[in-house]
């Protein structure tokens, strides 16, 4: 496992997720209320923004882009921080979330970012992730070997 990342320099408590060198400053969800809302309602998200979905434990998961009025890239992440796939998800005419988007494996993370952000930094499958910033202890624990 790849551990969360500490060290003795001040860092920011902001949570970030780094992926080869690409750093994103997200928004955590953990509870299933913030799961459900998620990014919907947004207009517009910067390039360097992003919602990290946390999970008590991996398993298969899918999303949806209800109430979501810009497109998305969610790459699903396992246990060991690595990334099992990723989707470009697509604004719907209706925002009714009709389409769904899953882990090709279980997951316990879903990172969302600008749609094209992945592909733009060569992010892809198989990627480790790095956790840095302040984080719930559940996700520290988890983290850790």
């Amino acid at each position: 496992m790849v551990p969360v990342v500490s060290s003795c320099r001040k860092e920011s408590p902001t949570p970030r997720v780094t992926i080869n060198g690409r750093t994103w400053y997200v928004d955590l969800a953990t509870t299933p209320q913030q799961r459900a809302r998620g990014l919907s309602g947004r207009s517009r998200l910067s390039e360097d923004v992003g919602m990290l979905f946390i999970y008590p434990r991996p398993r298969m998961l899918e999303f949806c882009m209800r109430g979501c009025r810009i497109p998305l890239d969610i790459a699903f992440i396992d246990a060991d921080l690595r990334i099992v796939n990723i989707c470009t998800m697509a604004v719907e005419p209706d925002l009714a979330g009709r389409v769904l988007y899953r882990s090709k494996k279980p997951a316990r993370y879903a990172l969302e970012v600008a749609a094209g952000a992945f592909q733009r930094v060569r992010v892809g499958a198989g990627d480790a992730v790095v956790l840095s910033g302040e984080f719930p202890e559940a996700v520290k624990e988890a983290s850790n070997p």
